[in-house]
């Protein structure tokens, strides 16, 4: 099911897969370049701030999304856990010592999550008190955006059509599209970290087409995921 056709977006406004790829990228850069480049008071801090917190809400929209077209969910999960390795030096060269790890733990974790969901959804409430477990460790391990990073994942997992058809098909209550009901749920978890970022990548999911996009191709992907330590170690050398 399309999740803009009941609003008949136009296709000029609709965005792929590797469109909100790299609106992520470039909302997660100027998030970080605000943060440990820019001071409070300098001008355009809180714009980019605001800016910034699309980055995380469309990354766990697009886990979600890998995770369900995945053909290998272990090698999907093994390369986020790479990546969170590798990212692992500029992050504390950025952080220091204060015990946080980078959110390609918390992304791989949120693909853990939803891999064991998947394989005890028969078994009712042990699915989801072994979510809430994961989103423990994570908050446990500091990781970024800890709890609320792996429960984002989780809800715009259970909240596609394909997961949620029997419970929709009980339901009176018809939203009018996946992404809206997406948003909705995970719209409080969005909200910690700023309103006006949640309205920001609440419109950024509603607009997507379900199509993957122009990035494809093993060099594409390795790439994406390689600009997270990139530019952290860019940021920790200017700084």
């Amino acid at each position: 099911m399309n999740n803009t056709a009941t609003f008949n977006i136009p296709l000029s406004l609709r965005a792929s897969g590797s469109a909100l790829k790299i609106i992520a990228v470039l909302s997660m850069v100027a998030d970080h370049c605000a943060y440990f480049l820019m001071g409070p008071d300098a001008p355009f801090y809180g714009v980019f701030r605001s800016f910034g917190r699309i980055a995380f809400p469309v990354f766990a929209f697009l886990v979600a999304e890998g995770f369900a077209n995945c053909r290998n969910r272990l090698r999907y999960f093994l390369i986020l856990v790479l990546f969170g390795i590798i990212s692992e030096l500029p992050w504390h060269m950025l952080n220091g010592a204060d015990g946080s790890h980078n959110v390609m733990f918390t992304l791989s974790l949120g693909v853990a999550a939803l891999a064991v969901f998947d394989r005890l959804c028969e078994h009712g409430p042990l699915s989801f008190i072994v979510v809430l477990a994961v989103a423990a460790l994570a908050w446990w391990l500091s990781t970024d955006y800890d709890w609320r990073g792996v429960l984002m994942i989780f809800l715009f997992h259970i909240l596609r059509h394909g997961t949620m058809r029997p419970w929709l098909e009980r339901s009176s209550t018809h939203f009018p599209s996946q992404a809206l009901l997406q948003i909705i749920f995970t719209f409080p978890l969005m909200a910690h970290y700023g309103i006006a970022g949640a309205m920001l990548a609440s419109a950024v999911i509603f607009l997507y087409d379900g199509t993957r996009g122009f990035i494809r191709g093993s060099i594409a992907k390795y790439a994406f995921y390689a600009i997270y330590p990139a530019h952290l170690l860019l940021i920790a050398l200017c700084s």
